[in-house]
């Protein structure tokens, strides 16, 4: 049923596919139009996985989480957390952002998700009630800094979705898939500022376990510089995608902000 909700909404909203393939075709012009279109197959699919599990989410235990998620390379943050300021994950609208919060939640300790509110006040209500039903706590754009830093202070583990489009106003220009791209630089500020370690994470799917792997990789070593940790921030995840391309979200507008200048890459 999740599948078939994707695949109409598909055909519903033209738009989106015409955004993925036109990211695909800046991103991989090496592949072929019909490797490009079986990439944005997978989003589709991959987004009605993630709607199946949080669904499911609310009835999730620490005995019956495991049959969706596992981890890998968890010793990367208790090894943070000895430090003392604080972890920073790093994430992404890649594989299963949802399930990730909620399963470490869940699994080793509450954590902090910084999330912008849904238009809609009665599906923001209850994304709320799932975000937070294994112990996590939202943070709100509106307030994050504050909310974050806090955070930090008493050692804890903040995750931000770091993979957005920025405007001129507050973002930096970085190099993602070959094109200049505009990030927020607040992550690589705030790392800078508490000393907290940057992990990145991602609840990846995989096709042979039927399951997703909690990945967090080594902590990204940061300079203090925003714009050269940014960039090795994307660059990181860069590497990522490439390996699950099929799992990210290509279907909104990523380099839609372009440098003074330039014409815009979408119509």
């Amino acid at each position: 049923m999740a599948r078939l909700v994707f695949a109409l909404l598909d055909r519903a909203v033209p738009k989106l596919r015409r955004i993925g393939l036109r990211n695909l075709a800046m991103a991989f012009p090496e592949r072929t139009a019909s490797e490009r279109d079986r990439i944005l197959d997978g989003v589709f699919q991959n987004l009605a996985r993630i709607l199946v599990v949080f669904a499911r989410m609310p009835r999730l235990d620490r005995t019956s989480i495991p049959r969706w998620i596992r981890y890998e390379g968890l010793e990367h943050f208790t090894e943070a957390l000895k430090q003392g300021k604080g972890v920073l994950f790093y994430t992404a609208h890649l594989g299963n952002w949802e399930l990730s919060a909620f399963a470490h939640g869940l699994l080793t300790a509450p954590m902090h998700i910084v999330v912008r509110p849904l238009d809609n006040p009665h599906l923001d209500r209850l994304s709320e009630s799932v975000r937070t039903a294994s112990g996590n706590h939202i943070i709100g754009k509106k307030e994050f800094a504050r909310r974050i830093l806090e955070a930090l202070h008493h050692n804890e583990a903040v995750g931000i979705l770091a993979d957005q489009n920025a405007g001129l106003a507050e973002g930096i220009f970085v190099d993602f898939f070959g094109r200049k791209a505009c990030a927020h630089a607040t992550f690589a500020r705030i790392a800078a500022r508490t000393g907290a370690a940057v992990i990145p994470g991602f609840a990846l799917w995989s096709e042979q376990e039927q399951r997703y792997i909690l990945r967090f990789y080594p902590p990204v070593p940061v300079t203090g510089d925003a714009t050269v940790d940014t960039q090795r921030l994307h660059t990181h995840l860069e590497s990522v995608i490439r390996a699950y391309p099929d799992q990210w979200l290509w279907i909104h507008r990523r380099w839609k902000t372009r440098p003074t200048g330039e014409p815009p890459l979408y119509d």
